[in-house]
């Protein structure tokens, strides 16, 4: 392989094997280029070159200097699984002091609280109260993002099959199992909804046409107060979480986790299901096939 030409063909191989969206391609290709203009060929950088990395970008954010080094790791990992180089010199690259950081943690207790409060409140058959409980129902139940979730359209709900079909980050589709609780919540949503108000399934008069993100967030902070629970600890995105480390608490795959939040690298999906090492343990202690061999 011509060394000019191993930048593109590591980009596509990642947008061919790991789907990434064209947002986190063309994010990767300025990187690549950052650290060529800084060092050189990338291909037969030492070391020592990717060291120096670290005063070349000594004025980025710790969060852009932690995605450049994601991607060159990525793309020298890329190397020697091709046989281009035999070493991995990513280790030389410069690490960031500050990691970062994770969403506010919502335990199940909390949010059987929110869920049973909303679930009272829509008895009243208000439309607010319904809208709301299914908003929820799907934030938790499917870990849809914020504007994932107020954006649907009505042509996105299901059928005859329990999925959603989301249009997430960089255009990129993907299918989102609905749970049994939320395809009922949203069934009663759908009775209170006007027929053919809006193609969007939470219409809203404003410009967009469908409830705004700040909306969603005001409307679940005030969930929370009346739940008494801090509202500061709620949002769209705290529930996205908890329904990532709950599923991850109850066992589900790492790569599963990946598909259902729709993240294009791993790395992302780790962040965002980040739970305590001892349960991590005592889950290898209890169902490797070896665990208990030898005692």
């Amino acid at each position: 392989m011509a060394g000019d030409d191993l930048p593109e063909r590591f980009l596509a191989m990642l947008a061919v094997e790991r789907g990434a969206a064209a947002n986190t391609l063309a994010a990767y290709r300025r990187d690549l280029e950052s650290a060529r203009e800084a060092i050189g060929d990338l291909a037969s950088a030492d070391g020592s070159a990717l060291a120096s990395l670290g005063e070349a970008w000594s004025s980025l954010a710790a969060s852009s200097l932690a995605r450049k080094c994601s991607a060159l790791r990525q793309f020298y990992g890329f190397l020697v699984d091709e046989g281009v180089r035999e070493d991995d010199p990513s280790g030389f690259l410069p690490k960031p002091r500050t990691r970062r950081p994770l969403p506010r943690l919502l335990s199940h207790e909390d949010v059987e609280r929110l869920l049973a409060l909303a679930e009272a409140e829509a008895e009243s058959e208000r439309p607010d109260a319904v809208r709301l409980l299914c908003l929820l129902e799907l934030l938790y139940g499917s870990g849809l993002r914020a504007t994932e979730l107020v954006s649907l359209p009505v042509s996105s709900v299901p059928h005859d099959a329990p999925f959603l079909h989301v249009t997430g980050k960089g255009g990129q589709q993907r299918m989102v199992p609905v749970s049994t609780r939320a395809r009922k919540a949203l069934s009663r949503w759908l009775t209170f909804r006007r027929p053919h108000a809006s193609k969007f399934l939470f219409p809203s008069r404003g410009a967009s046409g469908h409830l705004t993100r700040v909306r969603l967030f005001q409307l679940l902070r005030d969930l929370a107060a009346r739940a008494d629970i801090d509202p500061a600890r709620i949002s769209p995105h705290v529930l996205r979480h908890a329904f990532a480390t709950h599923l991850l608490e109850g066992g589900a795959d790492l790569r599963v986790l990946q598909m259902l939040l729709g993240h294009a690298d791993i790395a992302t999906t780790q962040i965002y299901t980040h739970v305590d090492s001892a349960r991590l343990v005592a889950l290898v202690n209890a169902r490797h096939p070896l665990a208990n061999k030898g005692n």
